[in-house]
């Protein structure tokens, strides 16, 4: 029976993990942490705060990561091909 499921990050050819997205809603979300990254650069000026900035940074990935992961295609090992 097919999916009808939309992916919104689909699976990359090679390696593990999600490539770019597929879908308005998935360049919404990376355009959303891109402007969130570079927000952060001004709030916490890495210069000086950079162990703020890594912080902010690193929980916008975590956040981005779940995103892909609930939204995306299952991760697996994938040596090309289909």
């Amino acid at each position: 029976m097919p999916s009808d499921k939309k992916y919104w990050f689909p699976a990359k050819r090679y390696g593990w993990g999600w490539g770019l997205p597929t879908s308005w809603q998935g360049w919404m979300v990376l355009c959303i942490f891109i402007v969130l990254v570079a927000l952060g650069s001004f709030v916490f000026p890495p210069d000086r705060e950079l162990s703020l900035y890594f912080g902010y940074v690193g929980v916008l990935t975590a956040l981005l990561i779940a995103v892909c992961w609930l939204k995306g295609e299952p991760p697996r090992w994938r040596w090309g091909g289909r």
